[in-house]
This record gives C-alpha cells, sequence and structure tokens, in this order.
C-alpha cells in the first residue's frame, strides 16, 4: 500500500500541475460549496496547487490561505510512505501525537467557520 502511495501522490500531483482545475471538469469540486454556498477548509486546494506548481504563490495562497500546512502534511505523508516502502516503517509515532492531530483539526474547524465570515477581512479567506 505504500508503494502504492508513492506512485500516487506524485501521479495526482502531475495531473494538478498538468491540468488547469479551471479549464477541465474531471478534476473534484467541492460538494459542500457546490450544495450549501459555504467553503470548506479544503475548498481552493486544486486551484491553489495548480497555482503553485507554476510558481504563483500568492495566488495560491488566495485560493487557500492553509495551503503551506496543507503542503506539509502531504509532504510528511509522502516521505513516511517512502519509508514505509523502503525499510518497512515509517515516522516514530511521536511525530504524529493526537496533540498534533487535535490542534490541525481545531485549526481547519476554525478556519473553516472564519472564511465564511462576509464581513471583511475575513471574507477575503473565501475561495
Amino acid at each position: 500500500m505504500a508503494a502504492l502511495g508513492v506512485f500516487a501522490i506524485p501521479a495526482g500531483a502531475g495531473i494538478v500541475w498538468y491540468f488547469n482545475p479551471m479549464k477541465v471538469s474531471f478534476l473534484p469540486v467541492c460538494p459542500l460549496i457546490r450544495l450549501t454556498g459555504f467553503a470548506c477548509p479544503g475548498c481552493g486546494l486544486t486551484r491553489g496547487f495548480h497555482a503553485l506548481f507554476h510558481g504563483d504563490v500568492a495566488t495560491a495562497l488566495d485560493y487557500n490561505a492553509l495551503i503551506p500546512l496543507f503542503a506539509l502534511v502531504l509532504g510528511f505523508f509522502f516521505i513516511s510512505m517512502v519509508l514505509v516502502a523502503v525499510r518497512g516503517r515509517g515516522f516514530p509515532k511521536r511525530a504524529y501525537s493526537p496533540k498534533a492531530l487535535w490542534a490541525f483539526f481545531g485549526l481547519l474547524l476554525v478556519f473553516g467557520v472564519v472564511r465564511n465570515i462576509p464581513i471583511f477581512p475575513f471574507s477575503v479567506l473565501f475561495p
């Protein structure tokens, strides 16, 4: 499974790099924003990563201000999968402690609420 992930993440990144999410219809669209008009904490990540892969950091941050955090998390999991595929074990368990996970999910919850407040400066966070 880890070897599959080692190939799946770069393949997905290559697809996002090559295809502009604003021009193709096969890349996923957030069902929450489509159904309710509210943006989830991950809304704008596909467009943001496309912009980031093409060197447009400001546009990537405009789509989703947490894109550096998501990039770090994806990089962490990618390296961990490479370690599992190569040596049979990933990072030590303390690298992703319950406190860190709760902090991450708490940040996502706060960001998800704040980015939907229709008052400046919070409205800037809406994708």
